[in-house]
């Protein structure tokens, strides 16, 4: 048995080391490359082959402790150090670029485009559009999709937002004034998927009343079933992740979602040929065409795919990329803004303040354009949230070329590691770096700020397509909800973890006691 055990394991490393040779070369001559530059470097202790492999916690909540202990540690406390980290995952080499100044180098190129290996668990799904795509590809999506989220088609979205925001704020009705705290989360992501699925695609899902679980479901399911493949390599091992059944699931569900948008894709080409918008398509190229016309994502898609050369696939890897980065991204960040809320009340009775004023105590009135402009705390309070706990905690570039910062010539294939996280906390440009303070976003103190210093939307030519429908969106969801409600949390802050998923999420849910407002007749 011992001879056949070791025989079986020879065999195994044989087939590995030949069906991953390609890589592995990869790998060592990068590897060769890459240690004479990253040794100076700080970082935490790396053993031979393994890296840091064995000192990763895989916990989430303990992950995030330890990325928030390297920061410290490395800079921190140090903020004069120059705030590059590097750390060896097995063989493979990364260098976290933490401070602005580096930020800037690797996120205003436009040929530092490209994302590593890690994201093509997501290309399974969504296939390669604007999220995923690289080099002419992306060029030419981001050049046709930049328009159909300019200001005045922002401006078509509201009614979304008003209408699904005045559900959110219902479904909450029964939880409020019951002295019991309530995790608004599940209410916040259906809500925001609602939202995504109707611009996107002009399909009222109605999740937050109980419709198509299925499809509900298996976005969940998806977007965990991504994190635990990028958390564990040996899943990247087919034979590992399809024996342990999570790649069967993964391909089933994925399907599922697939038809459903490419289903809704027939549907909405049927409406247009029947409203005689289709016709138009080869002059629905340019930005004022696609205004006139339609402001579903998915229809203006459609005006536009002869002259863009588009087929149907092309199209629904839009949309489910838009449905990917659009919905979980939102609910992140409307639900810590919540909680960071409901734990400081002197800033949410400011904005409470702000409400009255804009509305005069009227909690039924559809917010119009002009109220969201002047909602201005609000923002400062949903854009603080996202700089001590963004959305999106990792982004990562493979080098394309050598790249020289501060000094060090990172070598071509290297992939760099940028963590908002870390970096929207550098006392370099943050006066209270560590509080919930809203007034950091007072425009006197954004103008003088590095630009680079505040990326939860990412930054340079790959930044986030949709920021602006984001923002709209929650202040208008939250604009209803803070006229009703006053919230408040027992958690203290540092006790509700932000877990680094592909998501940032809290570990302890956003729990908060729920009071209706009372006003003077």
């Amino acid at each position: 048995r011992m001879w056949l055990s070791l025989y079986f394991l020879l065999a195994l490393f044989t087939f590995l080391t030949w069906h991953f040779r390609k890589l592995l070369k990869t790998w060592v001559m990068l590897a060769w490359r890459a240690y004479p530059v990253l040794a100076p470097l700080p970082g935490p202790r790396s053993l031979p082959f393994l890296g840091v492999a064995l000192e990763i916690k895989w916990d989430s909540v303990d992950f995030s402790f330890q990325l928030e202990d390297w920061g410290r540690e490395f800079m921190l406390r140090d903020p004069n150090g120059i705030g590059l980290l590097r750390a060896w995952i097995g063989p493979v080499p990364l260098c976290f670029v933490l401070r602005a100044r580096h930020v800037k180098v690797v996120l205003e190129s436009n040929t530092l485009i490209t994302k590593p290996s890690q994201y093509d668990i997501i290309s399974d799904w969504i296939g390669t559009g604007l999220l995923t795509s690289t080099n002419e590809k992306w060029f030419g999506r981001r050049k046709m999709i930049t328009p159909t989220f300019h200001f005045n088609i922002l401006k078509g979205y509201v009614d979304v937002f008003i209408r699904q925001g005045q559900i959110f704020v219902d479904q909450l009705e029964k939880h409020a004034d019951t002295g019991r705290e309530v995790d608004v989360f599940p209410f916040i992501k259906r809500c925001a998927l609602d939202v995504i699925c109707e611009t996107a695609m002009g399909t009222s899902m109605n999740t937050q009343t109980g419709g198509n679980a299925d499809y509900v479901d298996a976005v969940v399911r998806l977007s965990d079933m991504i994190w635990s493949y990028q958390r564990f390599p040996w899943l990247w091992l087919k034979p590992i992740w399809y024996g342990c059944g999570m790649g069967f699931e993964f391909d089933r569900l994925v399907k599922m979602t697939n038809d459903f948008t490419r289903k809704v894709i027939a549907e909405r080409r049927r409406a247009l040929e029947d409203e005689g918008l289709l016709g138009k398509e080869a002059e629905a190229t340019t930005e004022n065409e696609v205004k006139k016309q339609k402001t579903v994502f998915i229809d203006m898609l459609l005006l536009m795919q002869k002259a863009n050369a588009l087929s149907d696939e092309d199209i629904r890897e839009e949309v489910d990329t838009f449905m990917f980065e659009g919905h979980d991204t939102t609910a992140s960040g409307m639900g810590f803004t919540v909680w960071f809320l409901g734990q400081y009340p002197e800033h949410q009775k400011r904005v409470h303040e702000e409400l009255d004023e804009v509305f005069g105590g009227d909690i039924l009135r559809d917010p119009t354009e002009a109220d969201l402009k002047k909602l201005v705390y609000l923002e400062r309070c949903i854009k603080e949230a996202l700089r001590l706990m963004p959305s999106v905690p990792l982004l990562a570039r493979v080098l394309s070329h050598d790249t020289m910062i501060e000094g060090y010539n990172l070598p071509k294939n290297m992939t760099v590691v940028l963590s908002p996280v870390v970096t929207h906390r550098d006392p370099e440009h943050w006066e209270r770096s560590e509080e919930y303070y809203p007034d950091h976003f007072m425009p006197e103190k954004v103008a003088a700020r590095h630009p680079y210093a505040y990326i939860p939307f990412s930054a340079g030519p790959r930044n986030c397509v949709g920021q602006k429908f984001a923002l709209a969106e929650e202040k208008t969801v939250l604009s209803w909800f803070f006229r009703r409600y006053f919230v408040e949390s027992s958690e203290p802050f540092p006790g509700n973890r932000p877990v680094p998923e592909v998501i940032l999420k809290p570990s302890c849910g956003f729990n908060v006691r729920i009071q209706k407002r009372i006003f003077a007749e």
